[in-house]
């Protein structure tokens, strides 16, 4: 009696293996590289957003929060402030991808700089680690 057992060997088990664990090595790196590169552009748009709203505060106060005061201006009105109409954003004001704070500071001629240091923290960098902002 012959028997018709259907099944894989133990051949092409490991050769599907090897396949899978090459399309890993491959893929995994880019995919990760790309969630880096989210994070940058997520920061970017926030950027955006604060001085959006920090030009519109501007409008109305007359001049930008103080480095001080900083982005918190932009939720509750300092005091002393007249002319101010926020709040400013419809949500708190957002830490970096990085889960830091975006560091604010009014420059001498009264424009301002908002930027994040990026992934590690600290000033300079490439790739995720570069400083998203205006400065």
């Amino acid at each position: 009696m012959k028997r018709n057992i259907k099944g894989f060997t133990l051949i092409e088990m490991l050769v599907v293996l090897v396949l899978i664990s090459l399309l890993a090595g491959l893929v995994g790196p880019r995919l990760f590289q790309q969630v880096g590169g989210s994070k940058t552009k997520v920061a970017v748009a926030q950027v955006e957003l604060l001085t959006s709203a920090l030009n519109t505060y501007r409008l109305d106060v007359g001049e930008a929060p103080t480095t001080e005061q900083g982005l918190a201006a932009l939720m509750v009105s300092p005091n002393g402030t007249r002319g101010w109409n926020g709040p400013y954003l419809t949500k708190e004001v957002p830490v970096d991808p990085w889960n830091k704070p975006y560091i604010y500071e009014l420059k001498t001629n009264g424009d301002f700089a908002l930027y994040s240091l990026g992934r590690d923290g600290t000033k300079g960098g490439e790739g995720e680690d570069q400083d998203v902002g205006l400065f």
